[in-house]
Parts: structure tokens; C-alpha cells; sequence
């Protein structure tokens, strides 16, 4: 039973931290059983408890037509919306797996800089406050003020494209999410750097 157990501990199954095997208290606590139900584990033959084992049901493989059947249940449905055009999907799935030239990549974002429009701009961190912030953080915060000025940068020449007075569901939706994905950078980049923060200001 004690090597089950430390089995179980060492795989992180019943807690992240190592415990001593010592306490048949915290061991049965752990286990969510009596502490006698331990010592009457210790003192069953190793054998008896391997019979024990092998007495227990084993579940009949299925066919896998009946198989898929039932897991058909539980699968997720697979409608996913109308699709695009074969073309336009195309260049999609290429340009989501492919890097733009970082001079395409300039050359696009300064094209679409709004003047009145704030929150398309990227905030970068308080002086003070990245001269405290570890390598690792102020790292992570450059990669993601990148990625923040790309995604502002698209949003900006969606917008431009869109006729506010004749806006169609599918623009009005693609616009939303493309604005909460930015707040979720955001909220993201806030909750990585508050604990260097002091709470009084948090």
C-alpha cells in the first residue's frame, strides 16, 4: 500500500508537494479512507493484493462501428459556419502560417497610423516601472507590444474599409473580435507585470 502510495506522489497525482509516508493519518487523508483501512492493507500479502487485481472486470472492446457510434455522442459538433471562398481561404491558410518581410510589415503598418483613435495605440510601460520588471517579463511585454501593434494596425485598415452606415453582421462581429482580442492582450500584459506593483496602486 506505502508503494502505491508514493507511486501516486510521484506522479503528482494526489499533490504537488512530497509528503512523508510516515503519518497513516495524512496518507489515509490523502487517499480519502480510514486509517484502518491502511493497516489492513499493510498487512494483506503482496500476493493477495496482485489476486485482487486480476479479479477485476475488464471492460469488452467494442466494434468499432458500434464504437464510433457511441462516441459520436460526445463528439463536438462539426458544423463550423458557412465557408470562404476556395481562393481567399487559401491565401488565409497562407498567410497564417507564413511570416511577412519585416519591410512589408513596416512599410503596411505606417499606412494605417489613426490620428483620433487612442486605443489603437499600443501603451508601453512607465519608465519606472520597466526599470523593475525581470528580463523575462520585459521580453514577453516587447513580444506582445508587437503583436499588439499588428493586430491595432489591422483593425485601423478594417475599419477604414467598413461603410459605417451600411455595415453588414459578419464586419460588425469581425470588428468586435478583433477589439476584444486587443483588451485581452492587454488585460493579459496588466495581470503578467501587477505583482511587482505595489498594491496601494494596483
Amino acid at each position: 500500500m506505502e508503494r502505491m502510495v508514493e507511486q501516486l506522489l510521484e506522479r503528482d497525482l494526489l499533490h504537488q508537494d512530497r509528503v512523508s509516508l510516515g503519518s497513516t493519518r495524512h496518507t489515509a487523508e490523502l487517499l480519502n479512507i480510514s486509517p484502518s483501512s491502511i493497516g489492513s492493507a499493510r498487512s494483506q500479502p503482496l500476493a493477495d493484493f496482485e489476486e485482487g487485481l486480476a479479479q477485476e472486470p475488464v471492460l469488452q472492446e467494442l466494434p468499432e462501428e458500434e464504437l464510433l457510434e457511441v462516441a459520436s455522442k460526445f463528439a463536438q459538433p462539426a458544423y463550423s459556419g458557412q465557408p470562404l471562398q476556395t481562393r481567399l481561404a487559401a491565401s488565409i491558410n497562407y498567410l497564417t502560417t507564413h511570416p511577412l518581410q519585416e519591410q512589408v510589415l513596416s512599410e503596411t503598418i505606417n499606412k494605417y497610423t489613426p490620428e483620433n483613435c487612442v486605443s489603437l495605440n499600443v501603451p508601453t510601460v512607465n519608465t519606472p516601472i520597466w526599470g523593475n520588471i525581470s528580463p523575462g517579463i520585459r521580453a514577453q511585454e516587447l513580444k506582445l507590444q508587437k503583436i499588439l501593434k499588428l493586430l491595432t494596425t489591422g483593425i485601423t485598415a478594417f475599419a477604414r474599409s467598413i461603410d459605417r452606415t451600411d455595415m453588414t453582421e459578419e464586419q460588425q462581429d469581425a470588428l468586435a473580435l478583433l477589439c476584444n482580442t486587443q483588451y485581452e492582450i492587454n488585460c493579459f500584459r496588466k495581470s503578467s507585470i501587477r505583482p511587482i506593483l505595489n498594491p496601494k496602486f494596483v
